[in-house]
């Protein structure tokens, strides 16, 4: 018996292709042969699970018995990959794992167990469960029959758990509502998404997997009732949305007119203009300025702080005129010297400064 081991070993690994090329009855013949030269425990279990496929095809079958032979052939072989009878093996597209997983969706009626989370789950887990179902469900990774639906299932489930008004709902009433007849379409209009599971999916992973033709099935008395709401809502948020821009500069313009009642001009001007054109002097430093032709009639208060406030402002103004003078005497001076120009140095030294002269003969 221990001298068969290797050829067991060689059936065994035969049995491996034919099963993943989805010819079951050779996989089965073969896998016969070496429990009959050497018996093993994996080999054991392979034609376990071999035979339960073939009572499930078999279920099938049953169940389908109106298709064509070759049609059912297909469907039936079709996880493995083979196409037909008479085509080319090709290879299988998809685990058994991820047919484990799809089946067990598509099982689920609560969408709390699709998603694999608590009822008290918070937003935060809920997003967290679907990242990762969403991932490994998406049609365009996923390969194994029924991961659309899967998908759709998914991306529904999430839509109304993450809704907080119809979580509430669907928790008050849960799946058992679909059963009550007067009130079913109900139902479907309170517990379904308002977006296609590929556009919440691209919601959160930015379009990940290219596009496919997967979309939530919506009435069209849903579709109708929720494009008067979205259209109502757009009027009324674009409105206000508007009033809130335009609210600072219709705050400013009141502002202004606000001053312009209570804040009366001036009494005095440095520069002449249409309404200061009364020429004056102040009895100290001689500083010229101008006021309205009714300065006398109006204005009955001291005439010597006016003219204070006057020689102060004229003042300020010289030393920030002098402050400028001299910066642009100094740069013209150091560009002398960059370019050890004589001629430049000696006209930088000459530039006038009129604003410092009158300073220095004020203080003098």
């Amino acid at each position: 018996m221990e001298g068969n081991r290797d050829e067991s070993e060689r059936c065994f690994h035969l049995a491996n292709k034919y099963l993943s090329q989805g010819d079951l009855e050779k996989a089965k013949k073969f896998l016969n042969k070496a429990e009959r030269l050497f018996p093993t425990e994996k080999a054991k279990d392979l034609l376990e699970r071999i035979e339960s496929m073939s009572e499930d095809d078999s279920t099938q079958d049953n169940k389908e018995n109106q298709e064509p032979y070759s049609e059912g052939l297909h469907r039936r072989r079709g996880s493995f990959g083979r196409k037909s009878h008479g085509e080319e093996p090709t290879v299988k597209e998809y685990t058994e794992e991820q047919l484990v997983m799809v089946r067990r969706i598509k099982k689920c009626k609560d969408y709390y167990e699709i998603l694999g989370v608590e009822k008290a789950a918070t937003e935060i887990e809920l997003k967290k469960a679907y990242r990762k179902l969403a991932l490994q469900m998406h049609p365009d990774k996923n390969k194994a029959p029924g991961a659309t639906e899967a998908f759709k299932a998914i991306g529904n489930a999430f839509a109304v758990l993450s809704d907080e008004g119809k979580r509430k709902k669907y928790d008050t009433y849960g799946p058992e509502m679909e059963e009550a007849n007067h009130r079913r379409q109900t139902y479907r209009n309170e517990f379904e998404a308002d977006i296609s599971p590929e556009e919440l999916f691209n919601m959160f992973f930015g379009g990940g997997f290219p596009s496919s033709n997967v979309y939530t099935h919506h009435t069209h008395r849903t579709r109708q009732h929720r494009h008067y709401h979205h259209r109502e809502n757009v009027s009324n948020d674009s409105g206000f949305t508007l009033l809130l821009q335009l609210s600072p500069i219709l705050l400013l313009v009141f502002l202004s007119l606000l001053s312009s009642w209570f804040v009366s001009d001036p009494l005095y001007s440095l520069h002449r203009s249409g309404k200061y054109d009364t020429e004056r002097f102040t009895s100290n430093l001689r500083v010229k300025y101008y006021v309205k032709n009714d300065f006398k009639v109006d204005f009955k208060g001291d005439i010597r702080r006016i003219e204070r406030n006057v020689e102060e402002e004229y003042i300020s103004n010289l030393r920030q005129n002098c402050w400028k003078e001299r910066s642009y005497k100094e740069n013209l001076l150091w560009r002398a010297r960059n370019y050890a120009d004589a001629r430049m140095y000696e006209k930088a030294q000459n530039h006038p400064t009129p604003s410092c002269d009158r300073l220095q003969s004020i203080y003098a």
